[in-house]
């Protein structure tokens, strides 16, 4: 694997790693952050005059396109995301420059990517417990719920699309908090804001919703079918989109390469975009019960409501799938919030696999935490644990 540090644009210089300095805050590096969909690197932010206390975040360089529109767009984008101030979102602090190049600051949450838990279940045969998976996706139809109700200064709702929820756009907290990332796709009905080529798909299209793969306007029910079928693979361990039957020889259909040579992904995926939304346009009930076999009746329930075709048959708010997600959890005996959920990665850990058992291991998507992030993981969870007591 090569060394994303090596790959970032800015490389760090003298002694404490200087990478550049602002006039409001100075940047020192301090890791990669391994396996991101891009080069990134985890920062100290520090002010030059000692006015604020200093913490980690995240440095990405905003690619500008040369056509002005669509600068205008990538500015946009993270001039929307910093309006997003809710515990369960990564804060977008700020756009900063050095030499000319942009860089968007953001939190960083000490943890993994859901795609590294998962992926680390998968090779010690199992699924992550159902009441984590529960909590998790609570979690993430609560920010969705938060997103889509947001508002700019003037009081009128910004309706923001996430249009990439997928196991790589959530972080687990070795805290047990879950954190929404990658706003970089969003769709906004804010005054103004440009609108995307038609022929260009922005979204993660491997969990994208029935209505985005034909390209109309996305509201926020199409990030709850995302989210549904990210819950459904948590629950089976199982893609959904998976063919039932590996062994036939794979060959696009010719609805799916009629629809490559019309529309184009703006990121890449598994396969081609044609046979992705071939794949998503077909993908039904029947579907919803196969791969679900194993999941208790209840959830299955909240699945195939999640996952209908039709946006009216849907959830209509990530606060409806947050409360009967949450009405579950509460029939499971004890309480399940961060300080169990802190425990289950933890566990997670301990029980994963040497490089040399499976002779295959997924790469840590992100970086372990330091001395001073797991002293103060442990404060957290150890106050979640008298509150879970009291309660």
């Amino acid at each position: 694997m090569k060394d994303p540090s090596n790959s970032f644009p800015i490389h760090p210089a003298g002694p404490d790693g200087l990478l550049f300095e602002g006039p409001t805050y100075r940047y020192t590096f301090v890791a990669p952050l391994a396996d991101a969909p891009e080069p990134m690197v985890i920062a100290r932010r520090t002010s030059p005059r000692d006015e604020s206390v200093p913490c980690l975040v995240i440095l990405k360089r905003v690619q500008m396109p040369p056509e002005e529109e669509r600068r205008q767009r990538a500015v946009e984008e993270v001039r929307l995301a910093t309006r997003l101030q809710h515990p369960g979102i990564a804060q977008v602090y700020e756009l900063a420059e050095h030499q000319g190049e942009p860089y968007v600051v953001m939190e960083h949450s000490p943890g993994l990517f859901l795609a590294t838990a998962m992926e680390t279940a998968l090779l010690l045969g199992k699924t992550l417990a159902p009441a984590h998976a529960v909590y998790i996706a609570a979690q993430v139809a609560d920010a969705l719920h938060y997103a889509w109700n947001s508002q700019d200064e003037e009081g009128r709702p910004l309706h923001v699309v996430h249009r990439a929820v997928s196991p790589m756009s959530i972080r687990l907290e070795s805290s047990g908090r879950v954190k929404l990332t990658d706003f970089g796709v969003v769709y906004s009905r804010m005054a103004g804001r440009l609108d995307t080529p038609s022929k260009v798909l922005r979204a993660e299209l491997a969990y994208a919703a029935p209505e985005v793969m034909r390209r109309q306007k996305p509201d926020g029910r199409a990030d709850l079918y995302s989210l549904g079928m990210l819950f459904l693979e948590l629950l089976s361990g199982q893609y959904p989109l998976d063919s039932p039957d590996e062994k036939l020889p794979f060959r696009e259909s010719p609805e799916a390469i009629r629809y490559n040579a019309r529309v184009r992904a703006e990121r890449p995926s598994w396969t081609s975009v044609g046979e992705l939304a071939d794949r998503v346009l077909r993908f039904g009930p029947e579907d919803v019960e196969r791969v679900a076999q194993k999941v208790p009746e209840p959830l299955k329930r909240i699945l195939h409501k999640a996952l209908r075709g039709n946006p009216d048959d849907r959830y209509q708010t990530g606060g409806e799938m947050r409360d009967e997600l949450c009405a579950w959890l509460s029939t499971q005996g004890k309480r399940f919030g961060r300080a169990r959920a802190a425990a289950e990665l933890r566990a997670l850990d301990r029980e994963k696999p040497t490089p040399q058992e499976t002779r295959a291991f997924p790469i840590e998507r992100g970086v372990l935490p330091t001395p001073e992030e797991e002293a103060t993981a442990e404060e957290e969870v150890t106050e979640e644990e008298k509150t879970d007591r009291s309660e």
